[in-house]
């Protein structure tokens, strides 16, 4: 296994685990304790518990269920994103809800998986995501393209005013369908680093905070060949 992680002596990926079913809580901490390039750095049962742990302690990783109490985990979301901006989420929940999927993204998350994703993928995703990548259960992806096709085109004309170049589009396209950055430069025969720079060049000129918001703009703005 080789990821960017694993390869030097680059320090672990801090990861915060904040779910209230503990039995499900203590298995993916310990799980994922013992997973390469990745540590535990603590645990919490609740959404208020969860951010004030995240304030303190500034992981790279917070691993966070959407349903919650006290401060359900959409509202920790935005608390966490807005007192630790370098902090990546990810959405862990057994519910496949849209609303809550497109909360979830709203609210600043790099990632949405459901619970009964295999520990391989939950521990993929904390590496995508620590990378500045965003990741989502296939099956959520689909969901995520449908709900964002039945909406109508919002106030956003002086933003598709602001023009990409042929090669930025290229990327958006690919980066809508999927694809990490490691794909996207294999594709267009060029290097990580010059996708790294059209991305961020991307969100920039359209004024988008993450890779999922770039999707829904891609899929709104019909550059992909969606039926």
């Amino acid at each position: 296994m080789t990821d960017s992680n694993a390869s030097g002596e680059s320090e672990p990926i801090r990861v915060l685990v904040v779910d209230d079913q503990e039995l499900f809580r203590r298995g993916l901490t310990m799980l994922l304790g013992v997973e390469s390039g990745i540590e535990v750095i603590g645990e919490a049962g609740d959404g208020i518990e969860g951010t004030d742990l995240a304030i303190s302690s500034a992981p790279d990783v917070v691993l966070l269920d959407v349903r919650m109490p006290k401060r359900s985990g959409i509202e920790a979301c935005v608390a966490i994103k807005e007192a630790v901006p370098s902090a990546k989420i990810i959405m862990l929940t057994v519910s496949d809800e849209e609303a809550d999927l497109y909360e979830a993204v709203k609210s600043g998350a790099s990632g949405y998986l459901l619970k009964d994703s295999s520990i391989e993928e939950v521990a993929q995703a904390v590496r995508v995501v620590a990378d500045g990548q965003s990741l989502i259960s296939p099956s959520m992806a689909v969901k995520l393209i449908d709900e964002f096709k039945q909406m109508s085109k919002p106030e956003r004309e002086q933003v598709t005013g602001l023009r990409l170049t042929e090669r930025e589009l290229e990327v958006l396209r690919l980066v809508a369908k999927g694809m990490n950055n490691r794909e996207i430069a294999r594709q267009l025969f060029i290097s990580e680093n010059t996708v790294k720079n059209h991305v961020r060049n991307i969100l920039e000129k359209l004024q988008l905070h993450s890779r999922m918001e770039a999707v829904m703009y891609a899929v709104r703005e019909k550059l992909l060949d969606i039926p």
